[in-house]
């Protein structure tokens, strides 16, 4: 087994570095977010960071990069205070990735991609046509994250949009089912199976599969 020091890591080229510590956590959700710029603009690009906030009141966060360098995504969401969170379907990988190069702010992903934008409910920013799960988010604060200058985005739940072919009844969404992908690190692509799933676990009771219920 190879095994590697604060010193190691400190050592190594950057790329190799940033490849062994963003895979090495484990996989990542992938998604695409889409925002629309006050004159219309449109902007959509890949982030592997979204994280569950909370659920009562419905809340999600992402991590920003440091913004020393023009970020379209934030500048638009903090102008207009709306953004999409749209799960990447595995008919979308390699066009997602692709967002995530670095194009002038007035040209669209969208426009770059076979992406295509739509509009669900009169909610300002677009939404990813086909993402299979797509959640529209308003902005709500921000947290900067003094260590390595980067910032983590505060986003309140607004819509969900999902077919409720892959929902269960007791409103568990089955993600395999939707054939959404995740991240290995920042250039890798998975769809996970379903193994199983277990009942609210509590001390000294067995715990129970909820799929396969004898």
């Amino acid at each position: 087994m190879n095994y590697f020091t604060l010193d190691d890591l400190n050592k190594m080229p950057s790329r190799y570095r940033a490849n062994l510590i963003n895979s090495c956590t484990g996989y990542k959700s992938c998604n695409l977010l889409a925002t629309k710029s006050k004159n219309g603009s449109t902007n959509v690009a890949i982030f592997n960071s979204i994280i569950h906030i909370g659920s009562n009141p419905p809340m999600l966060g992402f991590v920003l990069r440091p913004t020393t360098v023009p970020r379209n995504t934030y500048k638009n969401l903090k102008d207009t205070g709306f953004f999409t969170v749209n799960q990447v379907h595995q008919s979308m990988i390699k066009d997602a990735h692709h967002t995530a190069s670095r194009y002038d702010e007035h040209i669209s992903e969208f426009d770059k991609t076979e992406l295509e934008e739509e509009y669900l409910n009169d909610f300002y920013a677009p939404y990813v046509q086909n993402s299979p799960i797509q959640l529209g988010c308003k902005y709500v604060n921000e947290y900067l994250i003094k260590e390595n200058d980067t910032i983590l985005i505060i986003g309140a739940i607004e819509n969900i949009h999902l077919d409720k072919s892959i929902m269960h009844d007791d409103g568990w969404v089955q993600l395999d089912k939707a054939k959404t992908v995740s991240c290995i690190g920042l250039d890798g692509y998975a769809l996970p199976t379903l193994i199983d799933r277990f009942q609210y676990a509590k001390p000294e009771q067995e715990t129970k599969s909820l799929l396969n219920k004898p």
